[in-house]
C-alpha cells in the first residue's frame, strides 16, 4: 500500500484540501402553491482532505459559472481551499 499524501495526512485548517464532485440531477422547486414546477438542479460536493467533512451546495446547470459561484459560496463560509503542489501536477 502506498504512502497518503501530505494534503491527506498534515495537520490543517477545516477545507485547506479539498476534493470537489457533482451529483446526479435532482428536481428543484422553482415556485410554491399550486401548479409547482420544478427544474433540474445538481448537488456540488466540497469534502474535507483531512477531516472528511462534507460542505453541498446546489447549482442550477453543469456549467462553469455555476460552479464557480458555488466555489465562491463554500469559501465564504468555510475557507479559500489551497491547490497543493502535489495534487497540481493532475
Amino acid at each position: 500500500m502506498g504512502d497518503l499524501p501530505g494534503a491527506r495526512t498534515d495537520p490543517a485548517p477545516p477545507f485547506y484540501h479539498t476534493g470537489v464532485d457533482y451529483t446526479g440531477f435532482v428536481d428543484v422547486k422553482a415556485s410554491k402553491g399550486r401548479g409547482v414546477r420544478t427544474k433540474k438542479g445538481y448537488i456540488v460536493v466540497f469534502i474535507c482532505m483531512v477531516t472528511k467533512a462534507v460542505h453541498l451546495e446546489i447549482v442550477s446547470d453543469l456549467s462553469s459559472e455555476a460552479f464557480l459561484s458555488a466555489l465562491r459560496r463554500m469559501a465564504a463560509r468555510k475557507s479559500a481551499p489551497h491547490i497543493s503542489k502535489e495534487l497540481q501536477q493532475f
